[in-house]
């Protein structure tokens, strides 16, 4: 599996590697010791899939500990442009997104530890798979709304599908003020 460093500690992008033939593939998409030996949390508790038509944007999520969680995502068909924001307030990279596109064609994952806004994109009609390593708990669910201009995410769709709750969450400065972050 080769592993791509994102900038932001602990975010990593994974590719697995496909081995092909007339039969079709086999891939490996999760291996216990390649997490402990990149010091990921590796814990998964719970599986999620979901499928978004092309245009939808799910985000940005996250969980408030004590139940955030750390998450393994993959696209099993289709296209998504993900994205995640730090927001670990003692990070070096504290308010900083990364952005990764993730398609069926390549295979490739992106590890999330605790401590990101998660969100992504449908590019196409896409089916989304991410393991989580604590379970949902929908008092701790929190967010960063998605079009904050001042993070300047470019989701790459002009007019997204969003759900109501999405349009309502807060920018980041208004999340980071509040004391209960």
């Amino acid at each position: 599996m080769k592993v791509v460093e994102t900038g932001l500690e602990g975010l990593i992008e994974l590719y697995p590697t496909v081995y092909g033939d007339a039969r079709g593939y086999f891939l490996e998409s999760f291996r216990e010791s390649l997490f402990q030996e990149l010091g990921l949390q590796s814990d998964f508790v719970q599986d999620n899939e979901s499928f978004s038509v092309k245009g939808t944007l799910r985000g940005l999520h996250f969980q408030k500990p004590p139940f955030a969680q750390g998450k393994l995502v993959r696209v099993i068909t289709g296209k998504v442009l993900d994205v995640v924001l730090d927001i670990r307030p003692n990070s070096k990279t504290f308010g900083q997104h990364h952005t990764v596109v993730l398609n069926a064609e390549d295979r490739n994952q992106m590890y999330i530890p605790p401590g990101f806004a998660h969100g992504f994109a449908a590019l196409e009609d896409s089916i989304f798979y991410y393991k989580c390593t604590d379970y949902y708990n929908k008092a701790s669910e929190a967010g960063v709304l998605w079009n904050d201009p001042a993070l300047n995410i470019d989701w790459e769709i002009e007019h997204p599908i969003i759900s109501e709750k999405d349009a309502l969450l807060p920018t980041f400065e208004a999340l980071i003020a509040n004391p209960a972050f």
